[in-house]
């Protein structure tokens, strides 16, 4: 049944983009090095599975392609520490290979950064997460252009302080949307005909699906990931919605362990001692975690740590004010509205 695995993986960038072509020229126009005459930088908005990390890498890759003197790499602020960013900077523009993570002074990769000679440019994703000192040192390279991803515009910016706000609110800005239900399924139907054999796939699969995704992309995709895979292993002769409901918890179990996958150190750590105690209220969350924690983060940070989890969808807050308590979410079934 399967033509190209590829076309349903979650990363998998498509040569065709539905219903983003405005965003990926105003991209472009702003990122085309011939028409800049210093950096500048743009920031990426939108709820999860809208498309705002698939239209940056998109946009970049085309600009690679037909354009000289322009470099660009690919940074998940989640997985990385705060000096891992500045590495993985410079190592994922080709600019760092030999960089060890420790025993490398942060100045290092910078350096290399700053020393090249045309422009580079560097996805922050998730950057709500990243220290501060960092997205500045980032910033401050002259050759250096920042897309910076995020979910919650007015949390970002409120977390940061003068100098970082003012930089940041002066980069051009991209908006995405829920994609509507008639968008989702252009997008859906061009996954299926690359990766699969459409005769065998129901006519009402892909409507049906779009309408349980609620405009969410990537919830799209995994459920017909899911639903392909079943296909494909059993004696199932076609897709059917009666297959995308019966393989429905699956595709919520694989997008949550690939939400677990992409956290750094800090976030798995105040996920597994929210796990582990059922719930729990944030200041014995908060001793557990300068407990365990091998140099703990501040409480500023730990708050978007919780945040960006409660935002994937892995814990939820209930009660308010100082009664208010944590628990796991080990399914979107469970969760409370």
């Amino acid at each position: 049944m399967i033509t190209d695995a590829r076309a349903l993986r979650p990363d998998f960038v498509p040569q065709d983009l539905y219903h983003r072509e405005g965003q990926i020229d105003h991209l472009s126009s702003v990122l085309e090095p011939s028409t800049l005459s210093y950096a500048e930088n743009v920031c990426i908005f939108g709820p999860p599975g809208v498309g705002k990390t698939t239209i940056a890498k998109y946009t970049l890759g085309q600009l690679e392609r037909e354009r000289f003197g322009i470099r660009w790499a690919y940074v998940s602020c989640l997985s990385e520490s705060t000096t891992g960013v500045l590495h993985a900077a410079a190592r994922n523009a080709d600019l760092g290979a030999d960089l060890r993570r420790s025993g490398t002074p942060r100045s290092e990769p910078l350096r290399r950064l700053r020393e090249y000679d045309d422009q580079i440019v560097v996805i922050l994703d998730e950057v709500s997460v990243l220290d501060e000192e960092s997205l500045l040192a980032l910033a401050g390279v002259a050759n250096v252009s920042l897309v910076c991803i995020t979910t919650d515009e007015d949390h970002w910016f409120s977390s940061l302080s003068g100098p970082a706000t003012s930089r940041m609110r002066s980069a051009a800005t991209v908006h995405l949307d829920k994609y509507s239900h008639s968008e989702l399924c252009d997008i859906l139907d061009s996954r299926l005909t690359h990766g699969v054999m459409s005769s065998r796939v129901d006519d009402d699969v892909v409507p049906y699906v779009a309408d349980l995704a609620a405009g969410d992309a990537r919830r799209g995709i995994a459920m017909l990931r899911r639903g392909v895979d079943h296909v494909d292993r059993t004696d199932t002769e076609r897709l059917t919605t009666e297959v995308i409901n019966e393989t429905a918890d699956g595709a919520e179990a694989d997008i949550r362990e690939r939400r677990i996958r992409s956290l750094g150190t800090h976030h798995r750590l105040l996920l597994r001692i929210i796990e582990e105690a059922g719930t729990i209220d944030a200041e014995t969350l908060r001793e557990r975690y300068e407990r365990q924690a091998d140099r703990p983060k501040s409480d500023s940070s730990r708050k978007r740590y919780l945040k960006l989890l409660r935002r994937y969808e892995l814990i939820e807050r209930v009660g308010s004010g100082r009664g208010s308590r944590y628990r796991a979410v080990t399914s979107a079934h469970e969760q409370t509205a």
